[in-house]
């Protein structure tokens, strides 16, 4: 009963801090200074001093600013248009034809990308005027968008896998080959969806453009060369063992201003902005980490993840209900806060009891990952839904009714990769070998 006051109260007091305005990092490092300060004998500001240093410092998560920037470079390219006008002559004969360019330029943006908004937003200042344009309905495009832009989580490279691996002290390359699989995977389940919807609404499809030779479609792909080269050096250096995550992102970010100056868009104002852009974010980044590290240790001092970890197993849960349960859970969190201060808030609770039920931190790592994606899309804190709200004016509610079958589909990718969890796990065994 003692462990439940105190974790009530310090639920309280981090919804009351995040309710007032004050920073997400800033209010789990507070929450974890009342919960050491009140209930624990360890020196609050000494542990948070030491943890925050420690936080700070890892050489692992240098993977992570890099890997932003490198993002933020290709937002101010050519990249986007380049990658529409080399898809599309591939997908006219397709049900959904056009439609169908959301999902497979959010899956080639993942690919080098690495966060959700930023694929969102990319691949959405793209494709929504041209589908507008050419007469696709709003509802159906916005909503296969707001869905496959969850995809920058999945695909490798994947910030939340970066943050899942520091926080949960798994090999991030072993994350990254993990998710290629479901990604792909979760990709064709969009798809598959959009042409079922393209057969069941033909009259709300428009009419395909003129038929182009063989030839003609191979010389529009020549525009996916510079992406696909991307791709290949930065992913090719981590599974050929040539590079860690750290140092595939400095591939990245030098290809990324190569392919910028290539271009002809790098110049000093794009890479002023560039650098303040993924600056800014790593700082938010960075702060919520360390805010969370310091909570993780708070709450170890107090005891409350055994607890909570010997109350779970003590329900006797199968494997499947607690991954049901820990669906729901980072669902429901998920209408509060975003991914990462998800992921960095509930590992020191919930690794142990992930453990202890024999499920493997490997494949919990892309369950989570696409647990985070749902929660992306699901109001009132979906950073999808937030960044469409302001790209289109809609209203959150009506792109989150749109959105709903792509969430579903989500939840029937966890279903599969349960089912079948070589899917995860097939490609990094390959790896060891």
């Amino acid at each position: 009963m003692n462990d439940i006051l105190i974790t009530t109260l310090l639920v309280a007091a981090l919804f009351l801090i995040l309710g007032s305005g004050v920073w997400i990092g800033l209010a789990l490092s507070g929450v974890a200074w009342i919960g050491m300060q009140l209930f624990s004998s360890r020196p609050a500001g000494d542990a948070m001093a030491v943890t925050i240093w420690g936080s700070s410092s890892s050489w692992t998560l240098t993977a992570l600013p890099l890997f932003i920037w490198m993002g933020e470079i290709l937002f101010r390219t050519r990249l986007s248009n380049d990658m529409f006008r080399g898809l599309s002559p591939w997908v006219q004969a397709l049900p959904g034809r056009l439609l169908h360019t959301n999902v497979i330029g959010c899956a080639i943006f993942a690919a080098v990308s690495g966060s959700s908004a930023a694929t969102c937003a990319t691949i959405g200042k793209m494709t929504l005027p041209e589908l507008k344009r050419r007469g696709y309905p709003d509802d159906i495009a916005i909503g296969s968008l707001a869905g496959a832009g969850t995809l920058g989580l999945l695909i490798p490279p994947s910030i939340i896998m970066i943050v899942y691996g520091v926080t949960a002290d798994v090999s991030i390359a072993q994350l990254f080959i993990a998710g290629v699989l479901p990604g792909v995977m979760l990709a064709a389940l969009f798809s598959g969806y959009l042409m079922v919807w393209g057969w069941m609404n033909p009259t709300r499809v428009p009419p395909p453009d003129a038929p182009l030779s063989l030839a003609a479609k191979f010389g529009e792909s020549r525009y996916l060369i510079p992406v696909v080269l991307l791709i290949a050096a930065v992913l090719g250096s981590i599974y050929s063992g040539l590079a860690t995550a750290t140092e595939a992102a400095a591939v990245g970010v030098v290809g990324a201003l190569i392919l910028s100056a290539v271009q002809g868009s790098l110049d000093w104002k794009t890479f002023r902005e560039s650098l303040m852009g993924g600056t800014r974010l790593y700082c938010m980044i960075a702060m919520i980490l360390a805010g969370a590290s310091f909570l993780t240790l708070s709450m170890g001092y107090i005891g409350l993840p055994r607890h909570l970890a010997e109350w779970i197993a003590s329900l006797g849960l199968t494997q499947f209900q607690l991954l049901f349960a820990l669906m729901l859970f980072y669902v429901l969190l998920g209408c509060f806060l975003d991914g990462i201060s998800m992921v960095v808030l509930t590992m020191g609770v919930i690794m142990p009891t992930v453990l202890k039920a024999g499920i493997d931190p490997l494949w919990f790592g892309i369950f989570l990952v696409l647990v985070v994606e749902m929660a992306q899309i699901t109001p009132p804190v979906g950073f999808n839904l937030f960044v469409l709200q302001g790209m289109t004016q809609r209203e959150i509610g009506w792109i989150a009714k749109v959105t709903l079958p792509f969430f579903f589909l989500m939840v029937a990718a966890i279903g599969l990769i349960y089912l079948l969890p070589q899917i995860v796990l097939a490609l990094p065994a390959g790896m060891r070998s």
